[in-house]
């Protein structure tokens, strides 16, 4: 079965740089679009980043783009996303999504990232 297991998350000061990490597992990992959500306290869902994982195409939100980059891994089946220039406003949960658009849409269990 599908599988989406993110790491990497914490505390960090503003300014400060994390990695976050979502291992994929239970499906052909390289036909499909991964993408990176986050969610902060009282506020809606936002799509951050998104990578094809066949071309490697990227996308990124404004409210990111020059700080965040996503990556993968296809030998390991992980995507990444580095988080540079951290703001307190990028606090808040962070989730990998296998196709957040389509009927098959796979959500991991998340990965907490504050910014003090």
């Amino acid at each position: 079965h599908v599988q989406l297991v993110e790491s990497g998350g914490g505390s960090v000061q503003a300014g400060g740089s994390l990695r976050l990490s979502c291992a994929a597992s239970g499906y052909t990992y390289n036909r499909n679009c991964m993408a990176w959500f986050r969610q902060a306290p009282g506020k809606e869902r936002e799509g951050v980043a998104r990578i094809a994982t066949g071309s490697g195409n990227t996308y990124y939100a404004d409210s990111v783009k020059g700080r965040f980059t996503i990556s993968q891994d296809n030998a390991k089946n992980t995507v990444y996303l580095q988080l540079n220039s951290l703001k307190v406003t990028d606090t808040g949960m962070y989730y990998c999504v296998r196709d957040p658009y389509s009927d098959y849409a796979w959500w991991g269990q998340g990965t907490q990232v504050t910014v003090s």
